[in-house]
């Protein structure tokens, strides 16, 4: 079994914990949350620099050791192998995407999925190009970047109200970063709870698959007068889609990311040099350039892992665990349990990834007191924070559409579809499955 992301011999409490020993989540939220309320603008405070402040704080409030015996005990934290190991995946999903845009892959797949959509079937047409683009390349904010330019100029060409566009494409990217296999939050996810990818995707589809196909079944029934234009005339380029789909079949089959990755980018280097789509200094900048795009969430990753492993230390992560889970009496209550804290922290930081990197390490926590499966618990973990990232007018997904249509976060809103049936799948499939009513976990 692998250990969760912040566990580590070293890091077993030493103190007797409180509500102080929690207080540099505190911290870190009154630097971003508190702050980007007040100046009406989350992305203006620096998620990075909150972090770094917060982990000052912790080292500070440490107790029972010297100054560099507490530095010791958060680089113990963010040294943590499943931490470096999350790092690795990072930087190699940052070349391959980058080098795969640099390619015009992303372009290709575009034009493929429109190039196969039936004409009375637009609506329902471009959420399936969302979910597919989505699920390719392991990214909501790529699909759309992607997308929703191709979105725009359809809803121009038919009269389709502008929002009620944007807003499919916005539902049918989160299809993908729930479910792909080289979405930061599957890897997030899965790392924390210590399960497979493909464990993890098959407790996903059983929640995501119906969601997606009620909210197709709106799609179809709401769009069924609605021409779309001609696409008779678009190439298609399959060599520039090859990498996508090597990814994606790799990925099904089991074999491990950091291989799935790895023979994404050859693939790409191959066709882009060969075909003449780039040079190979122009595909080693890509890959550069995607590597230092994750910079932020890896200096993130490593300061909430040092943080999270000072508040265990000074008795944090029990304290939470018993107050939590003082009043559950089964494996459902506990499920909750975890889909609430995640849905907190997306609320408070506006990032699902990172929301899952500061909750994953409790609900590890929780799903061992309660013999949750940990596909389970990272299923639970991965959907609710991508539920939650889908619907805050204030997430970067939602202001990256809102700002490309050229329209109000909240007009958008209104027509997330698929988000909302989501949230209800995920409510029910904890609400009914077996979790009895007795406590099932060690006391």
């Amino acid at each position: 079994m692998i250990e969760s992301m912040s566990a580590d011999t070293n890091t077993s409490p030493k103190q007797k914990g409180g509500w102080w020993s929690l207080s540099p989540l505190a911290v870190f939220l009154c630097l971003y949350l508190i702050t980007s309320l007040l100046i009406n603008d989350f992305y203006k405070v620096p998620i990075t620099v909150a972090f770094l402040l917060s982990s000052c704080y912790a080292i500070a409030i440490t107790r029972g050791l010297k100054l560099e015996q507490r530095i010791y005990q958060f680089s113990v934290g963010a040294g943590n192998k499943n931490i470096l190991l999350m790092i690795w995946i990072f930087v190699l999903a940052g070349a391959f995407a980058q080098s795969a845009k640099q390619m015009g892959a992303i372009d290709a797949t575009v034009n493929l999925t429109l190039h196969i959509l039936p004409d009375n079937l637009l609506l329902a047409g471009i959420f399936i190009a969302a979910c597919f683009i989505s699920l390719s390349i392991g990214t909501s904010v790529g699909t759309i970047v992607a997308l929703t330019p191709v979105a725009v100029g359809l809803a121009e060409k038919t009269g389709i109200d502008l929002p009620y566009m944007t807003a499919i494409v916005v539902g049918g990217s989160f299809f993908g970063d729930n479910l792909s296999f080289i979405s930061d939050t599957t890897i997030a996810a899965t790392r924390t709870q210590g399960c497979s990818m493909r464990d993890k995707f098959q407790a996903n589809l059983k929640v995501v698959l119906p969601a997606a196909l009620l909210a197709l079944a709106c799609y179809i029934l709401l769009g069924w007068n609605v021409q779309s234009p001609s696409t008779a005339d678009t190439s298609i380029e399959w060599m520039k889609v090859f990498p996508y789909l090597l990814v994606l079949a790799t990925a099904l089959a089991g074999i491990h990311v950091m291989t799935v990755l790895t023979l994404g980018l050859l693939a790409t280097g191959l066709i882009g040099i060969g075909m003449g789509y780039f040079s190979f200094m122009a595909w080693f900048q890509a890959m550069g350039s995607g590597m230092t795009g994750m910079g932020e969430l890896i200096i993130v990753t490593l300061l909430a892992g040092g943080v999270l492993s000072l508040i265990r230390f000074n008795g944090g992560i029990a304290y939470i665990i018993e107050k939590i889970t003082a009043h559950i009496r089964s494996r459902r209550g506990a499920e909750f349990s975890i889909a609430g804290l995640v849905s907190l922290a997306n609320l408070c930081t506006a990032n699902n990834t990172i929301a899952i990197i500061t909750a994953g390490p409790i609900a590890k926590e929780i799903s061992d007191k309660f013999h949750i499966p940990p596909k389970r618990s990272a299923s639970i973990l991965d959907t609710f924070s991508c539920l939650v990232q889908g619907v805050i007018p204030y997430g970067a997904q939602m202001l990256m559409a809102a700002g490309i249509s050229q329209v109000s976060p909240l007009l958008v809103m209104k027509y997330l579809y698929y988000p909302l049936i989501l949230g209800i799948c995920s409510t029910l499939a904890i609400a009914l499955a077996p979790g009895g009513t007795e406590r099932r976990g060690k006391r």
